[in-house]
């Protein structure tokens, strides 16, 4: 897979999003991904961030950004606002993961959510060995991780069936960026889904 962004995810992502169409970006850091679809689909795009720095950043690539915490909701955007509402490797460190899906589909026509897949074959074995993961796709020591959520592939697709959550379309990355195809829950280090509500 070619790789422009530095990000397998955002490439995939970059790919369902259609010319003029409107962006959030939720944990948008510094304005990355939606530097990019501007430049290149025309977006209309927002990002929401909490941090600080990360905010300034996002403001010095000329992103429109709100500071805001994810976990008190959405309630500054309304109904049916965007097309596209995403979600990248951020969901393992969002508390209320069922509430932030339900923003997210409520604001917009379509969730994107990529993340860290725990049953990754490499994640396995350090856990077998003694030691929680570290890997680009979970780059944290325990003690340090932002993460408060550790789930699978099988454990997510779960649960967006008992949201009544309909999976539009979903690819699985390998380490490098590469697609899965086979044994996805194991095999598979990220995981990119699009999401729509079963109306």
């Amino acid at each position: 897979m070619t790789n422009t962004l530095g990000r397998a995810d955002f490439d995939l992502i970059t790919a369902w999003i259609a010319p003029g169409d409107r962006v959030l970006d939720l944990g948008c850091g510094d304005g990355t991904l939606l530097k990019h679809l501007i430049e290149t689909r025309g977006v209309h795009g927002w990002g929401v961030e909490i941090d600080d720095a990360t905010v300034l950043a996002a403001i010095r690539n000329g992103i429109n950004v709100i500071q805001g915490n994810l976990e008190k909701g959405l309630d500054e955007f309304a109904d049916q606002a965007f097309d596209h509402v995403v979600l990248s490797r951020t969901l393992q460190t969002v508390r209320h993961t069922e509430g932030i899906l339900r923003e997210m589909l409520r604001v917009g026509r379509e969730a994107v959510v990529s993340f860290p897949n725990f049953a990754y074959w490499k994640n396995l074995r350090s856990v077998l060995e003694g030691r929680m993961p570290v890997s680009e796709d979970l780059p944290y020591q325990w003690y340090d991780s932002p993460n408060v959520r550790f789930f699978t592939l099988l454990d997510f697709e779960d649960l967006c069936a008992r949201m009544g959550l309909v999976i539009r379309e979903r690819h699985v990355l390998d380490e490098e960026g590469n697609p899965v195809e086979d044994e996805v829950n194991f095999l598979g280090s990220l995981a990119v889904y699009r999401l729509t509500l079963n109306r």
